[in-house]
């Protein structure tokens, strides 16, 4: 799910109503979580949005919802907090050690840093699933 909360699906123009990605952008991410998900058997998931303060407890609450959560990665972004949090289940936790979570988080600081949102994102997927492996 590469969707902030609450927001809508109704493009305005390339930029979707109240969302920090244009329309091409939200198809590399989906097209990225697709390629992630099949190459390693793990559920890749993205939250863009406001995190509960603590925000790692909060995030870890998101990623418990997803279906099937010891097999999940979730990568919850607070842009307006500037929060990042990768939360892996108990079987993802195997394959993708605490290390590789924080090299990947580096990646993604740098690139939010940068202002490229989406491309922080799309790196940080891609180094998760990397480090995770094939299925």
């Amino acid at each position: 799910m590469a969707a902030a909360p609450e927001q809508t699906r109704a493009a305005t123009g390339d930029q979707l109503a109240d969302g920090p990605f244009t329309t091409r952008q939200l198809l590399r991410l989906d097209e990225a979580l697709r390629v992630a998900d099949k190459q390693t058997g793990l559920t890749f998931s993205v939250y863009i949005g406001e995190l509960a303060t603590p925000s790692r407890p909060a995030a870890e609450a998101l990623q418990k919802q997803i279906e099937d959560a010891d097999h999940a990665v979730l990568i919850a972004v607070s842009p307006n907090q500037r929060k990042l949090e990768i939360v892996t289940g108990n079987e993802a936790r195997k394959r993708i050690s605490d290390r590789d979570a924080k090299l990947a988080g580096l990646s993604m600081a740098a690139a939010f840093a940068g202002g490229d949102l989406a491309g922080g994102v799309l790196a940080g997927i891609d180094q998760l699933a990397s480090h995770a492996g094939k299925h």
